[in-house]
């Protein structure tokens, strides 16, 4: 049913947008899923200036996954033809900014803490397979991730910032961006690479539907923070544990007991 929904959404600006930049066709054929990537929960917490440690914690976790699969195959894809007019990695690289903010928030064992769903490794395993085989589709990624980030981060940085009551801007590298002074001028030297990438019609229509996917797992991701939100405990130490039915059932049992006990010192 997806893939059909994909092919709809891309037929639908296909001749109309065929003689314009591949960037303003990315931007045509999603603007429904930008919309709705908008209004996740995460994302309105965001807006309202309400986000939560404990949301921004389950997003490191997962935006570590999905830059380590993004940045490993664009790596590995640096010379394609498709990739490296678009390949910044000391100006737009996310993976060693997140790994300290995990360290800051986690302590040296984060890899051990982390949690990641289901959606965020879905997520990975496309970027994976498309790096094997069709390393052109990174660009679709590549442009809704990089430019994502670097048009709401500073932004997005100082409501994280003061949403958890952090004194500095630790934990909070994944919104910085030092390499890059300008970030309106950088965009637009990313989108001229990017509509600078020769393409065959059925790359570019592949490259099109791929870009509509990259919201959809987003906004799949995103949606998954809501279930892992009730199924984690945040400790004081910052650990996140996830509610296994053994722990369920001990939990229980301690309200049990607490809820007796209160009652036997009403008595």
């Amino acid at each position: 049913r997806q893939n059909r929904s994909l092919k709809t959404q891309t037929k639908r600006f296909k001749l109309t947008f065929s003689l314009k930049d591949l960037s303003e066709q990315i931007k045509q054929v999603t603007k429904e899923n930008h919309v709705r990537a908008e209004n996740t929960e995460l994302m309105l917490s965001f807006q309202r200036g309400q986000v939560t440690l404990q949301q921004y914690k389950l997003l490191l976790c997962s935006l570590y996954e999905i830059y380590q699969a993004l940045e490993e195959e664009m790596d590995r894809n640096c010379n394609h033809p498709g990739v490296a007019p678009i390949y910044f990695p000391t100006e737009l690289a996310r993976l060693e900014a997140i790994e300290k903010d995990l360290e800051f928030f986690f302590g040296q064992d984060w890899r051990e803490k982390i949690i990641v769903p289901a959606a965020t490794k879905r997520y990975c395993h496309r970027l994976r397979q498309i790096g094997k085989e069709n390393p052109e589709f990174l660009i679709a990624h590549a442009y809704t991730r990089y430019l994502g980030d670097l048009s709401g981060g500073q932004v997005l940085g100082r409501i994280a910032q003061k949403s958890m009551s952090l004194k500095s801007s630790e934990g909070l590298s994944f919104f910085a961006f030092p390499g890059v002074s300008s970030p309106n001028l950088f965009k637009q030297l990313y989108r001229s690479r990017m509509n600078s990438v020769e393409l065959t019609e059925e790359e570019r229509n592949g490259v099109l539907e791929e870009a509509i996917m990259a919201f959809e797992f987003n906004i799949q991701v995103q949606n998954s923070y809501a279930w892992l939100q009730r199924e984690t405990m945040l400790f004081k130490d910052g650990t996140l544990i996830k509610r296994t039915p053994l722990l369920r059932m001990v939990l229980a049992i301690f309200v049990a007991l607490a809820t007796v006990s209160m009652g036997i010192y009403a008595l």
